[in-house]
């Protein structure tokens, strides 16, 4: 009995990390990399977490804003839904007046609807993206400091 024991304490570790060979294997938990800032105000990362390929037609990608960073104005040439999991963000799209999703909040982004999405002015906001594979963001216009605080002003009443 004691052999058998010894010999579970030894060879179980190799048996679990054998169980994911041959799979991949991504983390929702990963924070991701750092994005740079080249189409939205204050920090971001973002974490790939499914890639289309020929077997799947959409991507998955959590994003993880701090309070008081924004997307600028955009849109995508398929739907992309946001799953918000944590914290709150303000949402628009061209044409709509702005409002706040927060964790638990789905929302259905139309093809080619122009809108921008961001953290709020006080929290943190980490969602996930799912949308189409092989589809770039169009970026269409800067969304700038003193418009997002605008908006954070309107909302916060």
């Amino acid at each position: 009995m004691k052999i058998l024991t010894l010999a579970l304490i030894i060879f179980l570790p190799f048996t679990i990390t054998a169980q994911k060979e041959g799979y991949v294997v991504t983390s929702f938990l990963d924070e991701g990399i750092k994005a740079p800032n080249t189409h939205y105000i204050g920090e971001a990362w973002l974490n790939g977490i499914l890639s289309a390929d020929e077997e799947v037609n959409y991507n998955i990608t959590k994003a993880t804003f701090k309070a008081n960073s924004t997307l600028d104005w955009h849109k995508h040439a398929s739907v992309q839904i946001l799953i918000y999991v944590d914290g709150q963000g303000y949402y628009q799209e061209r044409g709509k007046e702005p409002i706040i999703l927060k964790a638990g909040d789905v929302l259905k982004c139309g093809k080619e609807v122009e809108y921008w999405h961001s953290s709020t002015i006080n929290s943190d906001v980490t969602y996930l993206a799912i949308y189409g594979g092989g589809t770039p963001t169009t970026w269409t216009e800067v969304l700038t400091q003193e418009y997002y605080d605008e908006v954070a002003k309107k909302l916060s009443k």
